[in-house]
């Protein structure tokens, strides 16, 4: 199991964050989590001229822990704002929060960049109370 501190975290979100295409809005995210096997999956927002076909960070982030043959998020880092500033508080949409929950367990924490270089730690029932899973 790797050990990858938050800030680690964070700073992979951000790193990939500098990758999205987002042409239109120009609102860049980035979304790094951590697997049940510590293992690291990064996902990076990708906008399409065909609106709302484009996908989030935080689905793709998702997409490739799934294909790599991971289960459960433990932590996901997410960081987002315009392109080109430093990034700012940003959740995750309510689809994502579903997407996020559909792999998610009460542990599960979600990290935010706050937009002062630091970071907001939250749970998912923070983000998605009174929500539904494959066991409802």
């Amino acid at each position: 199991m790797t050990s990858v501190s938050d800030q680690e975290l964070m700073r992979a979100a951000e790193t990939v964050r500098a990758r999205a295409h987002a042409p239109y809005s120009r609102y860049h995210v980035g979304a790094a989590l951590l697997d049940e096997a510590g293992r690291l999956h990064l996902g990076c927002n990708v906008e399409n001229a065909a609106y709302p076909e484009g996908t989030c960070a935080e689905t793709n982030a998702i997409g490739a822990m799934v294909a790599a043959g991971g289960s459960l998020i433990r932590t996901i880092a997410v960081a987002g704002g315009p392109a080109g500033d430093e990034p700012q508080a940003c959740t995750p949409c309510g689809g994502c929060r579903q997407r996020i929950r559909e792999f998610a367990d009460a542990e599960t924490r979600i990290l935010l960049a706050d937009g002062k270089g630091g970071i907001r730690e939250y749970r998912m029932g923070d983000l998605l109370p009174l929500s539904f899973s494959l066991a409802d």
